[in-house]
């Protein structure tokens, strides 16, 4: 017959001791040890693995929201969570000149920190890929027929009806932004256009869309927007304590009595495109204007708006200069330089008696070509034939005339008012041509460093066209790089560096200018910046709910804490009952061991068991 016992001789341990007939007793103290060690095992591992995911998890996501939380907002590449109930979503259409293409973002609820922006970023399909989509032709096509402009944006609309739950489309603003096809329309086309898409989109789709949310936009809201966007890209909007953190002092308008606010330095754009140049940055500190006519310029080119969700807070209040130059894009001064070219050229010519340039045995000797490469200027059904030297110094010294500089100061391209630029404490993003220019062929883009700049420019103007054409044909350049490229990478090398330096009045040693093509691998758009800014009041409905729950600001972090501690304090207590238990039973087993004992003493002497007092 089997015997089994049960012996408690520790508050965590178990004695088991099993002698049935014909098996030898085995495994009783060992038992017990492994019994002991695995249960305390058990329970140190289990808090040793709730405090590290706990510290991991949100010690780790804690630093990251302070320091680099834009940076998971736009390398975020998960699919959005349409069956998110508390998940708002937005939709810009950008109608341009060549096409429309339609934008849908996406954000969760405001977390009620009055200091903080919306969360806002692009909305991705089950593929992960950005919900974007794009018509040709221009909107701006139809100003002749306006009553087919509702039929040509339909599909745009659909795409994006597709996309954003249909319990979410009555509360889902729509905003059509026109830009520059639109702005050269006379203002009777424009409004015909606008007028149509008022009247019928509200018919067909679900969307919250006013009379406000159709609109051309200047060049200056452009900028602006742009600006927002890339600021909004690289986190400068949020608020932060670390003294390392690049600051600059502000001084609201409408503050002056006020004493100044320290928050992230802003970072300023340059944008230089085919046919224009754009600049735009943060005038942080009060100006002052050399006369009352350039005052009044400065009014159109200084834009001052509130990106905060109340309009009487001012920690978000910007004054952005923001100013575009026709004609200074890449192509266009090269258009410019050419015509210039082939005018004073024919004048010469005339009154000299030569024939320079008009054939191709006495070509015009042009330094902003690469050596010995070959081009020709047509116009009035003449045609001019060039020939490079690849001399990018006198190419720079040809063209500094055509930046129209005036002895006015604070003044940029053509006389236009410039508020002072704080170089020391300054940062810059360059796009478009400054990226081209200094990365499809010279492989420079990023960090941008004048004298290296210089010089890899002017080995590359005297450098023979015959070698750059054996270097283009082993893939040496950038994927995209064409032979237009390297035709005229030598004037726009030139152009690039007078705009930004003579232009734009930038010191040669200056080192916080970043060329850039996208920013952490996304492209940043201005539709992103326009849906922020006109967004920015619909957080206050969140924050007054936050504040209708509780009054202190940290109840939110401290119920975190109150909950997992909870958890923790939960564990010890039903811990420290088993083990109360467990050494209940020890001593319960102890009793009735000595109780036994006793009774088989008397047992043995032939007497009658004797009542025995209990300890």
């Amino acid at each position: 017959m089997g015997r089994i016992s049960i012996s408690c001789l520790l508050p965590a341990s178990w004695h088991f001791s099993i002698s049935p007939v014909g098996c030898p007793r085995i495994l009783n103290t060992t038992l017990r040890q492994i019994v002991v060690i695995g249960i305390l095992a058990a329970a140190v591992s289990l808090l040793y693995y709730s405090l590290v995911v706990i510290r991991n998890k949100y010690g780790r996501a804690y630093r990251d929201k302070r320091f680099h939380r834009y940076l998971a907002r736009v390398t975020d590449t998960e699919a959005t969570d349409t069956n998110n109930p508390n998940l708002n979503y937005g939709i810009v259409v950008d109608c341009g000149s060549s096409g429309s293409r339609i934008f849908v973002y996406c954000w969760p609820r405001h977390n009620g920190n009055p200091h903080d922006l919306l969360d806002i970023k692009q909305m991705r399909d089950k593929t992960r890929k950005p919900v974007v989509m794009k018509i040709k032709p221009g909107i701006s096509e139809f100003a002749s027929s306006p009553e087919k402009v509702s039929d040509y944006i339909s599909p745009l609309l659909s795409f994006a009806a597709q996309h954003v739950p249909r319990a979410k489309h009555k509360e889902t603003p729509l905003y059509i932004l026109c830009t520059a096809g639109m702005r050269i329309l006379p203002e009777s086309q424009q409004k015909a256009i606008l007028e149509d898409l008022l009247t019928d989109i509200p018919v067909h789709f679900d969307f919250l869309f006013s009379d406000s949310h159709a609109e051309v936009i200047s060049g200056k809201q452009e900028g602006v927007y742009a600006w927002i966007g890339i600021n909004f890209v690289l986190g400068r909007f949020e608020h932060t304590d670390d003294e390392d953190e690049a600051i600059v002092e502000v001084h609201v308008p409408g503050s002056e009595n006020k004493e100044a606010i320290f928050r992230k330095r802003t970072v300023g754009i340059l944008d230089m495109g085919g046919v224009s140049t754009q600049i735009a940055y943060e005038v942080p500190k009060t100006v002052s204007f050399a006369s009352s006519q350039q005052e009044e310029v400065a009014k159109n080119l200084l834009a001052e708006f509130n990106l905060g969700c109340d309009a009487h807070q001012t920690e978000h209040v910007y004054r952005v200069y923001v100013a575009t130059f026709l004609g200074f894009g890449g192509n266009a001064a090269r258009q410019r330089y050419e015509d210039s070219l082939f005018t004073s050229t024919v004048l010469k010519n005339r009154l000299l008696g030569k024939q320079t340039g008009m054939t191709s045995d006495s070509p015009y000797l042009d330094p902003c070509l690469p050596l010995d490469a070959q081009d020709e200027i047509q116009q009035n059904g003449q045609i001019m034939y060039l020939r490079g030297t690849g001399d990018f110094n006198l190419c720079r010294e040809i063209i500094q005339p055509f930046m129209n500089k005036t002895n006015e100061t604070q003044t940029s391209l053509n006389g236009v008012y410039q508020p002072a630029v704080h170089f020391q404490n300054s940062e810059f993003y360059g796009f478009s041509e400054f990226y081209y220019c200094t990365e499809d062929v010279l492989r420079m883009g990023g960090d941008y460093n004048a004298a290296k700049f210089t010089k890899a420019a002017k080995d590359y103007c005297a450098t023979k066209w015959s070698v750059l054409r054996e270097r283009f044909d082993r893939g040496l350049y950038a994927s995209h790089a064409d032979l237009h490229r390297l035709k005229y990478q030598c004037f726009k090398s030139a152009w690039m560096y007078e705009v930004f330096h003579s232009g734009f009045s930038f010191p040669v040693s200056y080192s916080n200018l970043k060329t850039a093509l996208q920013v952490y691998d996304k492209e940043v758009q201005w539709t992103l910046g326009a849906i922020l800014y006109r967004t920015r009041f619909l957080p206050l409905r969140d924050i007054q709910q936050e504040n209708f729950r509780g009054s202190h600001s940290h109840w939110r972090s401290f119920s975190f804490v109150y909950n997992h501690y909870l958890f923790f304090v939960c564990f010890l207590i039903v811990l420290l009952s088993i083990l109360l238990y467990l050494l209940r039973l020890r001593r319960i087993h102890r009793r009735m061991l000595r109780n036994s004992s006793s009774t088989s003493l008397w047992i043995e002497e032939g007497l009658p068991p004797q009542k025995i007092a209990g300890p």
